[in-house]
């Protein structure tokens, strides 16, 4: 794991759309398609600001969240629609969407669909990964119903997850699908996440500290 400290966030996220960009530019000089997923919520917004303008060859490359919460995109907690409004524009909207949310089904119902799509993308490409002050990641939740199916090496790319943390079902890539990235990132802002991050690299398991599972070859972007 290799840790970044930056004077700002508009610094750090300038930066790694930056560094993104270049890694997606990097793999598509040597392979037909790049995949790219990236995290919801507030945070990676103004990387996505700057990433959809980036000038690479977007129409190869797979984009796909994370984790998503089962609601529809017209549901103001609905990070696809997140996704569409500040990354799949500009020059980016060229770029294949995975969706992780089907409409008129329950997850249970398409999981192994959206699982076997996501896997068709793996390796990741690059991979870019939030995390709560509880030391989740994606939706790899402590106490999640399905966490220890989606921490083991036989974990299907994709899985449902119902936690205590999470307002919504949820449909989450599993540790493996992630650390199959190429290049990983995780970004936190704020001490309260440096700190749980510490806690995570000291912890004995990963059911208490999902995030432990996905620091091997990890940058790690942190600005207060």
């Amino acid at each position: 794991m290799k840790l970044i400290d930056y004077p700002d966030q508009d610094m750090m996220m300038l930066d790694l759309a930056d560094r993104i960009a270049s890694e997606l530019v990097m793999t598509l000089e040597h392979e037909e398609r790049a995949s790219l997923a990236v995290p919801g919520g507030a945070t990676p917004g103004p990387i996505f600001d700057a990433l959809c303008a980036a000038d690479l060859d977007w129409a190869r490359v797979d984009v796909m969240l994370t984790d998503e919460r089962w609601v529809p995109e017209t549901h103001p907690r609905s990070n696809t629609a997140m996704l569409r409004d500040r990354l799949l524009t500009s020059r980016a909207v060229r770029a294949n969407l995975v969706p992780l949310y089907h409409a008129g089904a329950t997850p249970e119902q398409v999981i192994a669909q959206i699982s076997d799509r996501v896997e068709d993308c793996l390796p990741l490409s690059v991979a870019v990964l939030g995390m709560g002050e509880d030391m989740h990641t994606a939706s790899l939740f402590p106490g999640g119903d399905q966490l220890a199916q989606a921490l083991s090496r036989e974990a299907p790319a994709a899985l449902t997850m119902i936690a205590p943390g999470a307002q919504e079902p949820r449909v989450t890539l599993s540790a493996r699908a992630l650390n199959s990235a190429v290049n990983k990132h995780l970004i936190i802002t704020g001490q309260a996440k440096r700190d749980a991050l510490a806690q995570a690299m000291e912890a004995e398991d990963a059911l208490d500290a999902p995030v432990k599972a996905l620091l091997g070859a990890l940058i790690v972007h942190w600005a207060a």
